[in-house]
């Protein structure tokens, strides 16, 4: 089949694509035009429909890939609160081991496993316990919010880096009330309060804020009760919590009380630790010392954020080898990587050690949200380029906001269509799923891959209401959108591992369809230098292209 052999003479499969061309037409269309009647479509540029780029492998990679194991594993993280090299760190590590040393990694040549262990800042931070009572006339009462091993339903009650303590006072909401001995408790960001709290004599501090985008979309008010997940500087000697709106309304009712104060008590503990960072490869059969590498952290204590991407490539790493020994996928060319360990620092770490060339990288966060339950949908967050500097229909930012790019950061190239393809195939393969994109904003491993001026790309959902608070948990997560990402994720990396003279067409006539969409958006907004700079994108991203898909032999 022409799908899965790489046998069939070149000039047939050329000419399939042309006619593929010629019978759809280049359009510049707002939406992708829907692959299967009736069902959600892409919210950004068309692509071109072939059997060329990454779709000949989505089937393959799709169905070999089991989402139960996938959320197995999500649920083996999901009962940790992940920092780096703490307890919940270290088991989630051991863990991700053991599943690909049972695949055949680091015993298999072509399956390359490295632990990188390198020096941690400072000491490895576990959280333990928290509890928040109310205290009336000297007496401990209600307690108001706790969290423990047997009941972590409010594990982020405990910032990152919070110290161990007990702390009693009357409450103030206001940094003007705050005296000695007393407890701040605010809706305010913990940051500046903190610290004007602790030069004033506060004994606690207690935060109840959430993000601009921490609210439920689904009008039932869930996020009520979400508490955030945040850090405090290690130098912080005074006690810190979050707490639910909830429970900071809670507070304000009994503070109507003039024997009404607080009691926090706080539990974590500090261990010395080594940092590890896990790189699976697979190794390219042709070009080995080049590498596409996928990043997916193990840190923070949330599900969709990230127990989704570390399970889900995990998995996603099974169904490769599983396809490839069923020979229903060739060996990449290049080898492709992928790395579990601490946000960003992994990437910086892959970076330092790796003897590979990186061609392009992905980052896969956040990658499992039902839309059901958080309102989120997946997205293609592209690298750099002239949508982030000047930001037209169809494009727009998410809530979290539009990072600043300058033009000596716009370096063209054809890996956010490729990946737009991936997607896009996999919504054929599946009979539909919605998806959007949007310009660059960053925060995620994309960025570190960026600075090396390796194209990189990020695939999140968002905007989901749960995203760093309590509320982050195993029910939020939805496994087919798992399998779905991991799958157009892993089909955009081969496709740049093992490109084909047969897969240009595809990719200029997609380039010719955004190319017409943005510089038309652009001069119809009378942004010459904008149009201007879309034209200069496209043309080095065709170039990009056909040096990428030259380069097969």
């Amino acid at each position: 089949m022409l799908i899965y052999s790489r046998g069939i003479a070149l000039d047939l499969r050329l000419l399939a694509v042309v006619f593929a061309i010629l019978a759809t037409g280049p359009r510049g269309d707002a939406v992708a035009a829907d692959p299967v009647a009736g069902a959600p479509a892409h919210n950004g540029p068309t692509v071109e429909y072939a059997a060329t780029g990454p779709q000949p492998v989505v089937a393959p990679i799709y169905d070999a890939f089991d989402v139960n194991r996938a959320m197995a594993l999500v649920r083996f993280a999901d009962r940790f609160y992940r920092e780096p090299g703490n307890e919940g760190f270290e088991a989630t590590i051991d863990k991700i081991l053991e599943e690909l040393r049972s695949m055949g990694f680091g015993v298999d040549p072509q399956l390359e496993l490295e632990v990188i262990e390198t020096d941690m800042r400072g000491k490895a931070w576990t959280p333990v316990s928290a509890q928040l009572s109310a205290v009336v006339d000297g007496k401990v009462g209600e307690t108001l919010l706790q969290f423990d091993a047997k009941n972590d339903r409010h594990r982020t009650m405990l910032p990152t880096n919070s110290v161990s303590g007990t702390a009693r006072g009357p409450v103030c909401f206001q940094l003007a009330d705050v005296s000695k001995g007393s407890v701040l408790v605010t809706d305010q960001p913990m940051g500046f309060m903190l610290r004007r709290a602790q030069s004033q004599g506060a004994v606690a501090v207690l935060c109840s804020r959430l993000q601009k985008f921490n609210v439920d979309p689904t009008g039932k008010d869930r996020h009520l009760d979400a508490i955030l997940y945040s850090k405090v500087s290690s130098r912080t000697t005074i006690l810190t919590g979050n707490i639910s709106p909830r429970t900071y309304q809670a507070i304000r009712s009994l503070a109507a009380d003039p024997t009404f104060q607080v009691e926090f008590v706080a539990n974590s503990k500090l261990t010395d630790s080594k940092l590890r960072t896990i790189v699976a490869t697979f190794v390219g059969a042709e070009l080995p010392d080049e590498v596409v590498p996928i990043a997916c952290h193990v840190q923070e204590p949330g599900a969709v954020d990230n127990a989704s991407g570390l399970g889900g490539f995990v998995e996603g790493a099974r169904s490769l080898v599983s396809a490839i020994k069923a020979k229903t996928i060739a060996r990449p060319r290049r080898s492709i990587s992928i790395i579990w360990g601490n946000e960003m620092q992994q990437s910086r770490i892959f970076l330092e050690h790796t003897k590979r060339k990186p061609i392009v990288a992905f980052s896969a966060d956040m990658i499992g949200a039902s839309k059901e339950k958080t309102g989120a949908i997946a997205l293609l967050e592209r690298d750099p380029d002239p949508g982030a500097m000047v930001t037209l229909p169809p494009d727009e930012h998410t809530p979290w906001g539009a990072g600043k790019v300058t033009a000596e950061r716009i370096r063209p190239n054809g890996l956010s269509l490729i990946t737009r393809c991936a997607l896009l195939d996999v919504a054929r393969h599946v009979g539909g799923w919605e998806t959007a994109e949007h310009p660059w904003e960053g925060g995620s491993d994309h960025d570190i891959f960026l600075r090396s001026k390796v194209p990189a790309v990020l695939v999140w959902h968002f905007t989901d209401f749960a995203y760093h608070t309590s509320l982050d948990r195993v029910d939020h997560v939805d496994p087919e959108a798992i399998r779905r990402v991991c799958t157009a994720l892993l089909s955009a990396a081969y496709a740049v591992a093992s490109p084909r003279p047969e897969d240009l067409p595809r990719y200029l006539a997609s380039v010719k369809r955004d190319r017409s969409l943005r510089v038309t958006a652009a001069e119809n907004a009378e942004r010459g230098a904008n149009a201007l700079q879309w034209k200069a994108w496209f043309d080095g991203a065709e170039s990009w292209l056909k040096e990428l898909c030259g380069s097969s032999r």
